[in-house]
C-alpha cells in the first residue's frame, strides 16, 4: 500500500542534517521506502569522488524512515533507532543523482532488520547497507 509522501516528509522536516544535504523522500509504501539526493560539491571528497559520509547519510536515511513508518502512520507508539548498520560500498558513480531504496528484511516486536540499495541515476550499484532497528 502506497502512503501519503507529503506526511512523511513533514515528519522528517525535523531530520535537519538529512535535509542539510539534500536527502529527499520519494516514495513509501509498507515494504519500501525510496529517497533521493541530488549531488553537488558539498558531497565530494578531495580527490573529487562522492564523498562515503554522503552515500551512509542518504541510506541511514532511507532505513529511518523504513522503520518509522509504523510511528509516522500512527500504528506504533513508540519510534525505533538504529542499532546497528553495516555497508558495503561497490563502485564510485559518475551520477548526478543517488538513490536509496529499503527492503524489509524481517520485523518484529522490538527487532527489524533491514536492507538498503544504492544506485546512481546511471544504473550503477553503488553500495549495499544491512541495518537492524531497535524498536524504544
Amino acid at each position: 500500500m502506497q502512503h501519503d509522501v507529503q506526511r512523511f516528509r513533514d515528519f522528517f522536516a525535523e531530520d535537519k542534517f538529512a535535509a542539510s544535504v539534500g536527502a529527499v523522500i520519494e516514495s513509501v509504501s509498507d515494504k519500501r521506502v525510496e529517497c533521493s539526493m541530488a549531488l553537488g560539491d558539498i558531497h565530494r571528497n578531495a580527490g573529487g569522488g562522492v564523498q562515503g559520509g554522503a552515500i551512509f547519510t542518504l541510506a541511514d536515511f532511507t532505513f529511518a524512515v523504513a522503520c518509522n513508518s509504523d510511528y509516522v502512520l500512527g500504528r506504533a507508539e513508540t519510534m525505533s533507532v538504529g542499532q546497528n548498520c553495516s555497508i558495503s560500498y561497490l563502485k564510485g558513480t559518475r551520477g548526478k543523482v543517488l538513490y536509496a531504496e529499503s527492503a524489509v528484511v524481517s520485523t518484529g516486536r522490538k527487532i527489524s532488520v533491514y536492507r538498503v540499495h544504492v544506485r546512481d541515476d546511471l544504473g550503477v550499484n553503488i553500495a549495499e547497507m544491512m541495518c537492524t532497528a531497535f524498536r524504544l
